[in-house]
């Protein structure tokens, strides 16, 4: 197939299909092997940024999908109902984080590392789509296991979650020793 119809069978499926699309059935789907579809969208994402275009495609983790720029939504609103905005509260962020880096993680581990209920947080983040239940863990009660989801990676503009900023260990120690002082004020009530 001619490199123009391989990029036009790729602009359609990820036009059509509106979610993400694995690496590998894009490969299918044109009759290529990983890499050669991998460097085919890649010079579609350099060539729509190039000419300025209102999409562009995105990559999350082996996925690709076709997406309108953010600086043009101000246009579509005009148009479609303007789609509705989550804000996260800090508990909400405090649990997602814990969740994006222990996953996979049970809500007894979020609570106990949060010290307090976590449900109603939990909750919510399932609800927005930035976490799910990525299976159950092997102890008695079977307790769900939580990991983050391709919304989240989207959300955050991470391709994976290998992406995700490190802490260093002076800060991991300097919150470490806040915590403990603030459990200690908490027992000398």
């Amino acid at each position: 197939m001619e490199r123009i119809k391989l990029e036009s069978a790729v602009e359609a499926i990820l036009f059509a299909m509106g979610d993400s699309v694995e690496l590998d059935k894009l490969a299918l789907a044109i009759e290529q092997d990983r890499e050669t579809t991998r460097r085919l969208i890649h010079d579609m994402m350099d060539r729509y940024e190039k000419e300025d275009r209102g999409i562009h495609i995105i990559e999350l983790e082996n996925a690709f999908q076709l997406c309108t720029k953010t600086n043009l939504y101000e246009y579509l609103i005009r148009i479609a109902k303007q789609p509705k905005r989550y804000v996260l509260t800090d508990v909400q962020l405090e649990t997602l984080s814990i969740v994006a880096y222990k996953q996979p993680v049970t809500k007894l581990e979020i609570e106990k590392i949060r010290g307090v209920k976590s449900d109603h947080a939990i909750n919510k983040l399932m609800e927005y789509d930035l976490i799910c239940e990525v299976g159950r863990l092997d102890a008695p009660g079977k307790p769900h296991l939580f990991g983050t989801t391709e919304e989240f990676l989207r959300r955050f503009g991470v391709q994976s979650l290998e992406d995700l900023p490190t802490l260093n260990p002076e800060q991991v120690e300097e919150m470490k020793s806040e915590a403990e002082d603030e459990v200690q004020l908490k027992l000398d009530l």
